[in-house]
């Protein structure tokens, strides 16, 4: 996720803005329906709801890999801002001082509601976290085996500063390779070769990286999820300055919707096992790769066309998404948790989920963004708090 960039109005990318706000308000609801579907997560509702799962593979396949391009976007116009040492240092204090914070502080409530939940660990979570979760290693095995300490849902910090990092390490040793390359993606990309050329990318992962190595989120060996996203972190460093390419995609929004809708659909009806063919991996695969990128290039291309909009909303949402990002899949497993046994039923449970979910997410940052230490843990600039300050006195 990138942390949110300190340019004049003249340089921002408002819609890119809004989609990054947009992006990451949808993890709520998404984390919150994993509670209720088949698929793994680390605590469970008493109540499935298979219905959820079509609607949450609307968004499944883009929703990180579009986070992970506009992350690129910013990036890019980061690295005007500094040289690439200080570049580096700033980004990395941004993003690590909060995963450090963050894997010690933030998620170990979720590994231990994940093992009383799983095993019916009887001890507290003060015992839990000193003797398990500060042991270093794989834990509980054989099932889940979970290796503490852990990062879960804050991998996505992990992996951008990776690609953030590599990729400096690149333009250090040749500064003008991003503009060369950049330059040439774009001619390539003219037209419908916007549409045609990166689903075919994306295909080609998803058929041949992701049966061999499935995804892990665990840094190491997890082939797919890095070819998937860093090809979008790239798309989006590269095609940043771009301006042809940023109206293509707001030309072609409406044919991207409606190939990635198509798409969709004969995904759907793949999975459902509805054609019977010996090519079924095949189809499946590129039909999920091809709707994964024309999905983000409608939403990018609709976004640049309706989201443009400035004002006070997206500043604050602007600062905030990063602290709800950290704090809210913790709160979503606590509150899941302490309604087990209440007897609500699903539509009462998800909704009391969502709202204090979301009443956590404000009232952490309300309280972060006024206290100086605290803001640096949640990948807030300490120079915001003070700026604010200064604002109220001389308002005052």
């Amino acid at each position: 996720m990138s942390t949110p960039l300190q340019l004049p109005i003249a340089e921002r990318r408002i819609d890119l803005d809004w989609v990054r706000i947009l992006a990451f308000g949808l993890l709520i609801f998404y984390h919150v329906g994993m509670l209720y579907v088949s698929w793994g997560f680390h605590i469970k509702s008493a109540h499935r709801l298979s219905w959820l799962e079509p609607l949450m593979l609307v968004i499944n396949p883009w929703r990180l890999s579009l986070l992970f391009l506009v992350s690129g976007v910013a990036t890019r116009f980061m690295l005007g801002k500094y040289n690439f040492g200080a570049f580096v240092r700033t980004r990395s204090a941004r993003l690590l001082i909060p995963l450090i914070f963050g894997m010690f502080v933030i998620v170990p409530p979720q590994s231990y509601l994940q093992i009383v939940e799983s095993f019916g660990y009887p001890a507290g979570f003060a015992d839990f976290y000193v003797r398990h979760y500060l042991a270093f290693g794989a834990q509980f095995c054989p099932n889940p085996c979970i290796v503490l300490p852990t990062w879960n849902h804050l991998w996505f910090v992990v992996y951008l500063w990776v690609y953030t990092v590599a990729l400096t390490g690149v333009l250090w040793l040749w500064p003008m390779l991003a503009d060369r390359v950049g330059a040439r993606l774009a001619v390539l990309l003219a037209g419908p070769g916007l549409l045609v050329l990166p689903c075919l990318l994306f295909a080609a992962w998803r058929l041949f990286l992701f049966p061999a190595f499935p995804s892990t989120h665990a840094l190491f060996g997890d082939w797919y999820n890095h070819a998937d996203h860093a090809t979008a972190f790239l798309i989006g460093f590269l095609l940043a300055k771009e301006g042809n390419i940023w109206r293509d995609t707001e030309r072609q929004r409406w044919i991207a919707l409606a190939l990635a809708a198509g798409l969709f659909v004969v995904f759907i009806l793949l999975r459902a096992g509805l054609f019977e063919t010996s090519m079924l991996r095949w189809f499946a695969g590129l039909a999920y790769g091809c709707y994964q990128w024309l999905a983000m290039a409608a939403v990018l291309g609709f976004a640049r066309r309706h989201f443009t909009a400035d004002g006070a909303a997206r500043r604050y949402l602007t600062d905030a998404i990063f602290p709800y990002y950290i704090v809210h899949q913790t709160a979503i497993i606590m509150i899941a948790h302490a309604l087990k046994g209440s007897d609500l039923s699903a539509g009462s449970e998800g909704f009391i989920v969502i709202a204090c979910t979301a009443v956590t997410c404000v009232v952490t940052y309300e309280v972060v963004r006024r206290i100086a230490w605290l803001r640096p843990l949640f990948g807030l600039r300490i120079e915001g708090c003070r700026a604010a300050a200064t604002a109220q006195q001389q308002a005052a």
